[in-house]
């Protein structure tokens, strides 16, 4: 069994988010997705909705086997736990994969780090410009 790990904030959901879990499936056999914890957000602004209820959303899609929220203090806890054999970056994510693929082998981790690679180019397929438009409207 090829175990698949996904990762991403998912803030608010929309087709983007579909589209990077559904690619990252068709890796393996079993998928698997972090939910970032709140608290580990630093490369953008902190999440709007709970973690708990961003947890519930992505676990609610059909494509993910197991949902689990992200470790408060250590991001790579959770993938010591999984083993997985492929890690999924979405086209968008800040992680580079060389850099990431360094520090899982110093942590005796040595899954195969994979960009995906497919997007959507439709206007609600990006969790900013969502915000955006909604501040825009809003102030209106």
């Amino acid at each position: 069994m090829i175990k698949v790990l996904a990762t991403g904030t998912f803030d608010i959901l929309h087709p983007g988010h579909l589209t990077y879990l559904h690619e990252a499936k068709l890796l393996g056999d079993k998928l698997y997705v972090i939910v970032s914890n709140s608290a580990t957000v630093k490369h953008k602004p902190k999440p709007l909705i709970p973690d708990k209820q961003r947890l519930e959303m992505v676990a609610a899609i059909k494509d993910v086997d197991c949902a689990i929220l992200g470790d408060e203090k250590d991001m790579f806890k959770l993938l010591e736990i999984i083993k997985p054999d492929i890690i999924a970056l979405g086209f968008d994510q800040h992680f580079s994969k060389e850099e990431l693929e360094s520090q899982l082998n110093a942590r005796g981790i040595f899954a195969k780090v994979v960009r995906v690679n497919a997007s959507r180019s439709e206007q609600f397929c990006d969790t900013s410009a969502i915000m955006n438009l909604i501040l825009e409207k809003a102030l209106r």
